[in-house]
């Protein structure tokens, strides 16, 4: 470890300030504007501006880094929000869509993060462009989302999609292919910030170039980085001109995330008159969400907290579905107007989250990133909803694509919504094995997709493939070794049959 950062080490530890301190911190600063101005000299003409915009933008969340003490909450300062700072969906549903329904969709601009790749499912390129049902991609699937909404009330809601430079060129190259679509499709990118070495606290990155060796030297600062991103754009300021006025932002890989009416209208019209700056989706915690972030009412204001934030000694108490009864969706609603005015002021307000992470070589690095839903605090008259399970559907892993994949869900118009014949509220927990993580392997251990209708949970571990025609019912698990569980149905006794079979590995599922 350098003696800059073991010094600031040391200081930072103790409690109080010092002079001491702020002179180590004066110190790393000046050495990271070294290192940024050697990186900024190799920039081409052409990548000057942009360049310098990122490094500027890091260089304020680098000097935030250092100000700060850490992320944690104060613990006793929070409290449970005020009652109706946290609407029920089916009040606001209550209220029905007015006439001109139209008009309020032509305020409206649709924004999906499109930064994340592929890799954690196995597959190469933006995940967006992954295939998840009868052969459409993400991408897809928003793409007729918009389009129905847009021939169905002759509306002009347009697609934005944040990529990073992981996902920019192949996205674009997708984007013709929807040329005759009655949607019109922007971009940006998100920032391009350099990757620290955890010892020197100095920036990996020699040059700005980002291929070849230098692929991991940079890393897109999360969904945070959204504001000034959009707004350093120009495309902010270029849709405020042609009448918008709200964004409805979410993660691409949330099937769930679809413009609702209702949520608009309430934005646009407000039963007290006075507009929300900011709404949040949330939605009650299952066993499956206890690591999901809260809302709640700190000094004031309401607050997304996360677990980073949460000291060690109530992280049990955070994880209560109990206590804490709702996540934040990542589904957001946010004026347009309060992110050109807060940007311009400098105040939208993010925890930094730290990221550790160990590049392919052994070295120890950390990004500096922030999340969108943190920045809830910094608007004006902010609200959560609290809408039902279905609008949280992300797809994360190949058990996730499981459950959309299958007969649980019927898609129209690019939006999926649950069968009718479903006789639970919920969807099934899956839980597919390491053979399964990768979506080729996936694919490729089964013939058809199961019928899951009335599946509880289902169990998968070591070397499994499914056949065709294959009925999953209640509580199923399929060990590699061991019995293999298995309930089934049994026409001819009109009931559940439960089977066990023993010692089948591998094992192929031909019912």
């Amino acid at each position: 470890m350098s003696s800059f950062a073991k010094d600031f080490s040391k200081a930072m530890s103790q409690a109080g300030p010092s002079q001491f301190q702020e002179v180590i911190r004066q110190e790393l600063e000046d050495s990271m504007k070294i290192e940024l101005d050697k990186i900024l000299a190799t920039a081409p003409s052409n990548e000057l501006e942009h360049t310098k915009k990122d490094l500027e933008g890091f260089k304020k969340l680098f000097h935030r880094f250092l100000q700060e003490k850490g992320p944690s909450v104060d613990w006793g300062k929070i409290q449970r929000p005020p009652e109706d700072s946290i609407q029920p969906y089916e009040k606001i549903k209550a209220r029905g869509l007015p006439d001109n329904i139209a008009s309020v969709l032509n305020k409206l601009v649709v924004v999906k993060l499109n930064g994340g790749l592929g890799t954690s499912m196995g597959c190469k390129g933006p995940k967006s462009l992954i295939g998840v049902r009868n052969e459409n991609t993400f991408l897809d699937l928003t793409v007729q989302q918009i389009e129905h909404l847009n021939k169905t009330y002759n509306t002009d809601v347009p697609l934005v999609l944040m990529n990073s430079f992981n996902t920019d060129e192949d996205t674009k190259k997708i984007l013709q292919k929807y040329s005759h679509t009655r949607v019109k499709i922007y971009t940006f990118n998100q920032s391009r910030y350099p990757r620290i070495n955890k010892e020197t606290l100095l920036p990996i990155a020699k040059d700005v170039s980002y291929s070849g060796e230098n692929t991991e030297c940079w890393y897109p600062p999360g969904h945070g980085d959204i504001y000034g991103s959009f707004y350093n754009s120009g495309l902010l300021d270029n849709l405020i001109a042609e009448g918008k006025e709200y964004i409805f932002v979410s993660n691409i890989d949330n099937l769930g995330a679809t413009v609702d009416l209702y949520i608009l209208n309430h934005l646009m019209n407000p039963p007290n008159g006075k507009r929300c700056e900011f709404v949040m989706e949330v939605t009650n915690k299952t066993r499956a969400d206890v690591k999901g972030g809260t809302l709640t009412q700190y000094e004031n204001k309401l607050r997304l907290v996360e677990i980073a934030q949460v000291p060690k000694a109530h992280v049990d108490e955070f994880k209560s579905v109990s206590k804490f009864k709702i996540f934040n969706t990542n589904n957001l609603w946010i004026a347009l107007s309060a992110i050109k005015r807060l940007q311009e002021k400098n105040a939208i307000d993010m925890e930094i989250i730290v990221n550790p992470k160990t590049l392919d070589g052994g070295l120890n690095v950390i990004q500096l990133e922030t999340a969108v839903g943190a920045a809830i605090k910094s608007f004006e008259n902010s609200l959560g909803i609290n809408v039902p399970r279905s609008r949280f559907l992300p797809v994360k892993t190949t058990s996730d694509l499981l459950l959309v994949m299958s007969n649980l869900y019927s898609l129209n118009a690019g939006s999926l919504t649950m069968s009718e014949k479903r006789e639970f509220p919920t969807v099934p927990l899956v839980k597919l094995g390491s053979s399964f993580t990768k979506v080729q392997d996936y694919l490729r251990r089964f013939e058809s997709i199961p019928d899951m209708l009335e599946l509880d949970h289902l169990t998968v571990s070591g070397d499994v493939t499914f056949g065709k025609n294959v009925s999953l019912k209640a509580s199923t698990t399929l060990p590699s070794r061991l019995a293999l569980q298995l309930w089934v149905h049994a026409p001819q006794f009109g009931i559940l049959a439960f089977l066990e079979l023993t010692n089948l590995v591998p094992f192929s599922m031909l019912l």
